[in-house]
């Protein structure tokens, strides 16, 4: 999935597109259907791109990508406005090891509301798009 663009912002509910960045901040539109428009301002606004969240896990931290590709492969995701108890159930398959004492019944309506927001958009089912490589044995040559 190609989540780049992709962000939540602090105080406002749903998931907001990336359209253009000024000085001092970027302009979004939201994904539901209403498509609102919003400027915000970076030293006001606190912006989470969907690609760099993580979640609490025991160990490890566990990526938000990583969770939403099992609900994908899944398919059988439960709603967001489903009891807390089935919610748990549902993110010990598709978040194993994920902190059951830090990831509260609020975070996973919220995942669970992002998951069925995202799953209706094209660049949901496209690959992520990866740095460049180079071929191997390929070393990077500085220009004088």
């Amino acid at each position: 999935m190609n989540l780049q663009g992709i962000v939540s912002v602090a105080g406002k509910p749903g998931l907001w597109k990336a359209l253009a960045q000024n000085k001092t901040g970027f302009v979004l539109e939201s994904l539901d259907g209403k498509k609102t428009k919003l400027v915000v301002n970076l030293s006001t606004a606190k912006l989470a791109a969907l690609d760099e969240i993580t979640i609490f896990g025991e160990d490890d931290d566990i990526k938000l990508t990583d969770v939403l590709d099992r609900m994908k492969a899944d398919g059988n995701v439960p709603d967001a406005k489903a009891d807390g108890k089935k919610m748990r159930e549902y993110f010990r398959e598709v978040a194993p090891g994920h902190d059951e004492e830090k990831v509260y019944a609020s975070d996973m309506k919220k995942i669970l509301t992002w998951y069925h927001l995202l799953k209706e958009l094209p660049a949901f089912n496209e690959e992520a798009v990866a740095a460049p490589q180079r071929p191997e044995g390929e070393a990077e040559v500085a220009a004088d």
